[in-house]
């Protein structure tokens, strides 16, 4: 499966899922490649963190932020179980070239008004890439979540019934992935047990439930 973790705006957490993401595939015996598609780079200045502090590799991590990625993905996935796309902010051709490597398409939003709506360019993309790959999976997945917020309710309210629909499980607004991110390092790595370690267990859990196979191309 290709999941490109994808939304316009930043500061949405696409990084910090896509790397988790790609850990808990791993940790489940799966082979799994992150392709950095973000000219920033985070995911892989985390793997070369990793590197630098001598932990073993989990997974593969390449850049590859360009608009030919929907031609290269289906190589790459050749030698992997999954591959799992960290998506550019706010830049077309490397967003749509993404989407249309994907057989999963995820958005990750905040729980605010203004995160409660995909931008109309988002699901216009969306809407393109299905032209062209009609079979193409797309959830909203809500991260950055305050406890027991109401505002954070009401973010789940608004896409529950909203098209693509919303992922059950919600990430929390955790520490405990900063000191991740910093250190090279997954949550689960820090505190197996944590509830961070246990959202992402179960988001990935239900990633994995939606049996979206290798996509013909």
């Amino acid at each position: 499966m290709i999941i490109a973790l994808l939304n316009q705006k930043g500061g949405v957490g696409k990084t910090t899922l896509a790397l988790h993401i790609a850990g808990e595939l791993a940790g489940r015996g799966n082979r799994v490649t992150l392709v950095d598609a973000d000219p920033q780079g985070s995911s892989l200045d985390w793997s070369q963190q990793r590197a630098r502090e001598g932990l073993p590799r989990l997974f593969g991590t390449i850049g590859l932020a360009r608009d030919t990625l929907h031609r290269e993905a289906p190589e790459l996935a050749r030698d992997a179980d999954h591959i799992v796309i960290d998506g550019p902010p706010r830049v077309a051709g490397l967003m749509r070239s993404a989407l249309l490597a994907a057989d999963l398409v995820l958005i990750p939003v905040q729980p605010s008004p203004l995160d409660g709506w995909a931008s109309a360019e988002m699901l216009a993309l969306l809407a393109e890439g299905r032209i062209y790959r009609p079979q193409l999976t797309a959830r909203f997945a809500l991260n950055r979540c305050g406890a027991r917020t109401i505002i954070a309710h009401e973010t789940a309210e608004t896409l529950a019934d909203h098209d693509p629909p919303m992922l059950a499980t919600a990430i929390g607004q955790r520490v405990v992935f900063a000191d991740a991110a910093q250190a090279g390092r997954l949550a689960s790595e820090i505190d197996r047990q944590s509830p961070a370690a246990r959202e992402i267990a179960a988001l990935t859990a239900e990633i994995e439930g939606l049996g979206i196979g290798r996509a013909a191309r």
